[in-house]
This record gives C-alpha cells, sequence and structure tokens, in this order.
C-alpha cells in the first residue's frame, strides 16, 4: 500500500522481503530498478479538443506506447490522469505519436509541462508543428509519426491506457533515422 498522502513503498511485497519499513522500501528501489531497465522508447504525444469553445492543443513527452492489435491497426498509450494530454485525449479523442531522432534528445525535456502555443507561427515551446488528419498537432521535426482515433479506454493506476485506430501515418525524412529510446537519457520515468 502506499504510504499516506500517496508517497513512498507500494506494494505487494514477495514472501521473502520483511514485513518493515526499510525492507519495502529497499524492495520498492529494487522493483523500480528492474522496472527501469525495461527497453522504452520516448516519443512526443499530440493532443486537440474543443473545451468551452476554445480549441486547446499540447505536445507532451510519453514513453509508455506500444501497438497492440495488427488487425485494426492499434496503438495504445499510458498517459496519467492528471495531465492537460490527457483531458485533451479524452475530450477530443485523438492523438497522435511522433518518434523523436535520437540526436534531438534535448527536444523531449520541453514537453515535460504544458506547452506555450503560439497558433500565429504553428509552435509549441518554439518548436514547429503541423496537423494531422485527426487535427492533432504532429511536431515537424519528427522522423515518423501515427495519427489516431481512440477507439478504447481503459483506467490503469493512476494512468488511462489509450487505445488509438491508426488513421494516418508516414515518415517525415530518412525512414532509417535512429529513434530516440528512454536508455539514451538520464532520464527515468516510472518503475
Amino acid at each position: 500500500m502506499a504510504a499516506p498522502g500517496g508517497s513512498g513503498p507500494i506494494g505487494p511485497y514477495p514472501p521473502n522481503v520483511d514485513d518493515t519499513d526499510d525492507a519495502h522500501d529497499s524492495y520498492d528501489r529494487l522493483r523500480r530498478r528492474v522496472l527501469w531497465s525495461l527497453p522504452y522508447g520516448l516519443y512526443v504525444v499530440g493532443s486537440r479538443a474543443q473545451i468551452d469553445g476554445e480549441v486547446r492543443r499540447n505536445l507532451m513527452t510519453l514513453n509508455w506506447a506500444t501497438q497492440v492489435s495488427f488487425d485494426p491497426k492499434l496503438i495504445g498509450i499510458g498517459v496519467e490522469r492528471p495531465a492537460l494530454t490527457h483531458q485533451l485525449i479524452d475530450v477530443g479523442r485523438v492523438f497522435t505519436l511522433c518518434t523523436i531522432a535520437r540526436d534531438d534528445r534535448a527536444i523531449v525535456r520541453k514537453f515535460t509541462k504544458p506547452v506555450e502555443v503560439n497558433e500565429t507561427a504553428s509552435t509549441m515551446n518554439g518548436f514547429a508543428y503541423t496537423e494531422g488528419v485527426t487535427g492533432a498537432p504532429i511536431l515537424a521535426s519528427a522522423p515518423a509519426y501515427i495519427d489516431c482515433e481512440v477507439r478504447q479506454q481503459v483506467e490503469v493506476g493512476n494512468h488511462t491506457f489509450f487505445i488509438g485506430e491508426v488513421v494516418d501515418a508516414a515518415f517525415r525524412g530518412d525512414e532509417d533515422t535512429e529513434v530516440l529510446r528512454m536508455q539514451d537519457t538520464l532520464m527515468n520515468y516510472g518503475g
């Protein structure tokens, strides 16, 4: 169980872990390191929705993404519920998943908080974007993107797993561009 206030180690614990706060804390740190060792990509997710009569857009760094079906082509992404991106996908029912070139790793830090949108210049945090078929933003520098319409969502812990059907996808340059992975950065998320 989580410590009061939602912080601290979280169970369950295997039988070989003593029932003490120190043992729980030690095991939780070990479990996080093991989970951090799983290979993850790093992406920028685009979202768009009309809220209170205003179109809102966002780009956000994300690492939990996977293809979940071949027929139809479905992509799943895990988004933390308090995030602006969660609200926009929940309301707008669309998202884009943009890969990041390995050489552009600094980009992901620019999209860890809600962005500043300049609609006139079509930029977010100074980076150009275009609109996908769904209207969700696509990072212009992305080597590839996938544009999706939400077909299902599942509440999982403190995240929602949005499952989107691919309605458009393309490479924007060299198909062989090496894409960014979590292990290419000093970032740790999750665990």
